[in-house]
């Protein structure tokens, strides 16, 4: 549902480049980076512990994120990593969606076509224990909660750049990596940007999935610290 593009071969049958610590970022050569960012540092013993604050300024407001090491030291490891490499200033959040069960602003792709990414994929770093999502009579999916910051894929191990914001509690598989948190001053955010709509289109007047009404750009990501 949370589709990223993210590929997978190698390019004349090259074995692609693979980081050596746990997390093996592994090069994407057939789905090269919209922009240029070496694969992210790779330590023996990744940060698994403690939060970091980053702050996206966009030009609808300030989202501001929590990133938990202890949830996904992997997945932490790499939105920062291509934050301090300014990889997502001066992009678009290309999709907003409206449905009942699934409320959130996808962004971290430079192309802003929802299929580009950094030139590198890594693990999953998937949520246990979420709880079940009542409008599922099956069990399968679970609620990713209001206020929740997760990776978008293109299925197992495809994590790249793309990422997602929930702005209301909507009901996912867990197969999503949940990496942190939205603030109260992010939400407010979000919620005017959901507020303002999906455009619509000569196919569909009246859509709960494409671009925002209200352009979201990201001006400027960075951790707290840098």
């Amino acid at each position: 549902m949370l589709a990223a593009g993210t590929g997978t071969a190698s390019a004349e049958g090259t074995p692609p480049k693979v980081t050596k610590g746990p997390c093996q970022y592994t090069e994407t050569p057939d789905d090269p980076a919209v922009r240029p960012v070496p694969l992210p540092p790779d330590p023996r013993r990744t940060p698994n512990r403690g939060k970091v604050p980053v702050q996206l300024k966009t030009n609808q407001g300030k989202i501001d994120l929590t990133l938990d090491r202890a949830k996904a030291p992997c997945t932490v490891q790499s939105f920062l990593h291509l934050a301090t490499h300014r990889f997502y200033d001066r992009t678009t959040c290309h999709r907003l969606t409206s449905y009942p069960t699934l409320k959130v602003l996808q962004c971290g792709d430079p192309s802003g076509t929802g299929e580009g990414g950094p030139g590198y994929k890594y693990k999953d770093e998937l949520p246990v224990g979420l709880p079940p999502a009542p409008t599922d009579p099956t069990g399968e999916r679970k609620v990713y909660a209001r206020g929740v910051l997760a990776m978008a894929n293109a299925g197992p191990a495809t994590n790249g750049s793309q990422f997602f914001v929930v702005y209301g509690d909507s009901a996912l598989r867990p197969n999503y990596t949940i990496f942190g948190t939205v603030g109260h001053e992010g939400l407010e955010t979000l919620d005017d940007v959901a507020a303002g709509g999906i455009k619509p289109t000569p196919e569909n007047p009246a859509p709960v999935d494409g671009a925002p009404v209200l352009k979201t750009d990201i001006l400027r990501a960075r951790p707290w610290f840098c």
